[in-house]
């Protein structure tokens, strides 16, 4: 009786494959929204950090010309790791976690002031040369070292001790570092990237539900110290501080209203002026929505949508547990970070200090975000139909 070959994931050592984007559309879509995106985030940044760039003493195309060179270097990275066999990154899992901890202990060290300086209250960046956010790529280190580890331990997730627990050192080490900054926003990142990657590998809920209430009073502690904590009471009590800690959703808000259905025009908007703190960062959504309006938001939402999706797509389609793993980590660290950013503009979530990926100022947050694109890239180059599975 002949027995009918089945398809099973590519095995033996990963080959570097022709360029090209392959033959599905998966990773054509990832290219495509992702330039439409960088394209329009360059726009609104010119638009929200002139005004800022010109009180500095400033040209009014510094902030975006230098987004404009992060963009470029970015891209340069993504089109490597779209070239790049996704499998490759087991081997990096380990070294980018002793990159990005050494990176994050640099930034703490009391001696360490003159590269590590303290800028608002926070030590989060390394200046050598260039700027760079280790915190940043503490985000792709955990994808990588978790999407890696979660497939050796995936038979083990029904253990507590031997399953999930292991993982709980190095997100412990990293995700410490990061509160040492402080910044907590981007710890709660990396806790959920981790997370929701060895919940997909196959880690029990109730195992969560445990860490969860054993971490629940250090947690407390976290959130009602100080700022967080005056940040918190605005959120339960919207404008009970509209001249302190609440001022900047406050501004936010009117940014969103005055801009109507249609918006104020490009380039108009008033917030900018002074008003709304982070125009061109933190809070660069509240523009989209003063000078774009509401059907400028519903087009940004989208557009996240269906890159979110897409990504979502190729996880599905992966070759194997860990392209899955990746690519769920890298589409989570998108859509994480955008709904974030949104619900902190719209006033549904606590004041947080986190980027609105491809449109907010921030080179590192930048690269790091067209790293992970290109790592889905390659993933949906592998995937059935693609260009590299036909290598």
């Amino acid at each position: 009786m002949r027995v009918r070959p089945i398809d099973i994931a590519p095995v033996g050592p990963a080959g570097l494959p022709d360029s090209g984007l392959g033959r599905g559309w998966e990773a054509a879509a990832v290219m495509g929204l992702t330039i439409l995106v960088l394209t329009f985030g360059l726009v609104t940044l010119y638009s929200a950090s002139s005004v800022f760039a010109l009180s500095q003493g400033l040209s009014d195309t510094f902030y975006v010309t230098r987004q404009g060179a992060g963009a470029l270097f970015g891209l340069a990275c993504l089109l490597l790791c779209a070239w790049m066999p996704y499998r490759y990154w087991e081997l990096f899992a380990w070294p980018l976690v002793f990159v990005s901890v050494g990176m994050l202990v640099l930034c703490i060290l009391p001696w360490t002031t003159g590269i590590a300086p303290e800028i608002n209250g926070a030590r989060r960046w390394l200046r050598v040369g260039v700027t760079i956010q280790p915190s940043e790529v503490a985000k792709i280190a955990i994808i990588v070292w978790s999407s890696t580890m979660a497939v050796r331990k995936a038979p083990y997730f029904s253990s507590l001790t031997r399953g999930l627990a292991p993982f709980l050192a190095v997100w412990g080490l990293v995700i410490g570092l990061v509160l040492r900054a402080p910044d907590l926003s981007t710890a709660l990142v990396i806790a959920m990237l981790g997370a929701v990657i060895v919940f997909a590998a196959g880690a029990r809920v109730a195992h969560f539900v445990f860490l969860g209430a054993l971490v629940s009073p250090l947690l407390y502690l976290l959130l009602f110290a100080g700022y967080r904590r005056q940040r918190i009471e605005v959120f339960l009590q919207q404008l009970s501080d509209p001249t302190g800690a609440g001022y900047q959703v406050l501004q936010s808000l009117i940014g969103f209203g005055s801009g109507g259905v249609s918006g104020v025009g490009f380039g108009e908007g008033q917030q900018k002026h002074g008003f709304l703190p982070e125009a061109h960062n933190d809070f660069i959504f509240a523009m989209i929505g003063e000078e774009w309006g509401f059907l400028g938001v519903v087009v940004v939402v989208c557009v996240y949508s269906a890159l979110v999706l897409v990504g979502f797509r190729i996880a599905s389609r992966a070759p194997d547990l860990f392209g899955e793993l990746l690519a769920i980590g890298c589409t989570s660290l998108i859509a994480v970070q955008a709904v974030l950013h949104m619900a902190v503009g719209l006033a549904l979530a606590p004041a947080t200090g986190l980027a609105l990926p491809l449109i907010s100022y921030g080179r590192s947050n930048l690269i790091i975000t067209l790293v992970a694109l290109g790592i889905l890239i390659s993933i949906a180059r592998a995937a059935p139909g693609g260009k590299a599975a036909h290598v």
